[in-house]
């Protein structure tokens, strides 16, 4: 079980929330985060790299020479990739990178996440969040009351808020997401996580649903 404390914006805790880690994930499974985080990384892939094949590339396709009797080397035409100008033996071709894996083993991982960064204590609980018009001087000081300022950050509210989400695009390495669309790369990137409480419970009524 542990004990996470809660703040206020000001910084100040103003109470505790219990919660047992294996609740989310009975285990951690260091192999099925690293799987679930290279397919977002891989999805995340243009796959637009090109280059230009012997095909591709401006030359005519008559041997430069006859093959005997020169003295050089064997010859083919000027598009060969071994000429100046030639096309790549390899080309590069447009791709799709993207691939699933089974829907349970990423909402599993994305729980294991969230599980090691409470049992890691790199998870900040704050009472409330929200404002009622965008307002980042007054988000960057809540940051730094809470003294989460100055690294990379995952704020998880609990539904989408536009003066909150107006409030932290401009701040340096810091991402805001719903508490349902957080995944397990989301979780795992930033250093830190800073969710409200009702993102928490929201997230645990979640997890107790196996979703």
């Amino acid at each position: 079980m542990v004990s996470l404390p809660v703040y206020n914006r000001t910084g100040q805790e103003v109470g505790t929330y219990e919660i047992d880690p294996a609740e989310l994930a009975p285990r951690i499974s260091k192999q099925l985060l690293h799987d679930v985080v290279v397919m977002y990384q891989s999805n995340q892939r243009q796959g637009t790299a090109q280059s230009k094949g012997r095909g591709d590339v401006a030359g005519s396709t008559r041997k430069m020479y006859r093959q005997k009797g020169t003295g050089n080397a064997r010859a083919g035409h000027r598009r060969s990739p071994i000429r100046r100008g030639g096309g790549h033996a390899f080309a590069k071709r447009p791709r799709d990178w993207s691939y699933r894996l089974p829907r349970r083993a990423v909402q599993l991982a994305t729980r294991m996440a969230l599980a090691a960064k409470i049992a890691d204590h790199e998870v900040t609980l704050i009472d409330e969040l929200s404002f009622a018009e965008p307002k980042t001087k007054e988000m960057a000081a809540i940051l730094k009351a809470l003294k989460i300022d100055g690294r990379r950050l995952l704020v998880a509210v609990e539904g989408y808020s536009a003066p909150l989400y107006k409030s932290i695009r401009n701040l340096d390495g810091v991402s805001v997401l719903p508490v349902n669309e957080i995944n397990a790369l989301e979780v795992l990137s930033p250093r830190a996580v800073l969710m409200t409480k009702a993102a928490l419970d929201a997230f645990r009524a979640k997890a107790a649903a196996g979703r």
